[in-house]
């Protein structure tokens, strides 16, 4: 957990999903670690997700971990409206459960297609939605994590097309909850270090070795340096920040 000692999103009450490992746990624990009030949702690791609430307990902080899989839609108004019955009204949102699953043009499907789109678009979609009537009246922040990816990767289409999809959402949103002072910003990372790129065998590889070539500051990124910016944006230092997409990679470029 950080240890920067301010607390400037005490009061607040933040949903991240897909929490239990990788990006999410490090958004979790970071907003913890700030003061807010954090919903550690996830699909099928419960014993991450507890791992992770109970690092933000032990450091005094206030969490509960929520079963939810954004692929199945009637799974959404629970999970939402369990976050606001235990914790009160929502005033951040991080949708950052994802899948990726790559493959050139030749192995494209419809399952495919679908296994992507139904979580990275349609459950970020429909979980907002959920939230929306859940939010705070005062406002607050919406944080959609990208991809460096959206701009387009060699057997990536599918997994691009997703994320380039989010950006897009994240434009629309910023301008339709102008007016309610929420504010919706995409943060993308680029490559990042966690369980599940060991698990697909990219790190020490080549792709990696050439990421970090392609990279100015000449590292990967650790899961920290994407939570250190969501908590920037979920707290009221970025009130005058909206609709952007913030490349979160270093200083790569596709």
């Amino acid at each position: 957990m950080s240890n920067i000692q301010g607390k400037n999103l005490h009061g607040k009450v933040a949903l991240v999903t897909g929490a239990s490992k990788g990006i999410g746990a490090a958004i979790a624990l970071e907003l913890a670690a700030r003061g807010a009030a954090v919903a550690v949702n996830y699909s099928g690791s419960k014993a991450g997700a507890d791992k992770v609430v109970a690092e933000i307990k032990a450091a005094g902080g206030k969490a509960i971990a929520v079963q939810a899989n954004l692929a199945d839609t009637e799974s959404i108004g629970p999970l939402v409206q369990k976050v606001a019955c235990e914790l009160g009204p929502i005033t951040t949102l991080v949708n950052n459960a994802g899948v990726y699953d790559f493959s050139p043009i030749e192995g494209v499907t419809a399952e495919h297609f679908h296994k992507q789109f139904n979580v990275n678009v349609l459950g970020l979609l429909l979980t907002t939605q959920a939230a929306l009537a859940n939010f705070s009246p005062d406002g607050g922040s919406i944080i959609n994590i990208g991809s460096v990816a959206a701009g387009g990767l060699p057997t990536a289409s599918v997994y691009s097309a997703t994320k380039g999809a989010v950006d897009s959402i994240t434009g629309a949103l910023s301008q339709e909850l102008g007016p309610r002072r929420i504010r919706v910003n995409s943060l993308n990372p680029g490559m990042v270090e966690t369980e599940g790129v060991h698990a697909a065998g990219f790190i020490g590889s080549d792709f990696q070795k050439k990421t970090e070539a392609d990279t100015p500051l000449g590292r990967i990124g650790q899961p920290g340096d994407i939570a250190s910016i969501a908590a920037f944006l979920a707290s009221d230092d970025s009130v005058w920040v909206n609709g952007q997409t913030i490349q979160a990679a270093g200083g790569a470029r596709l």
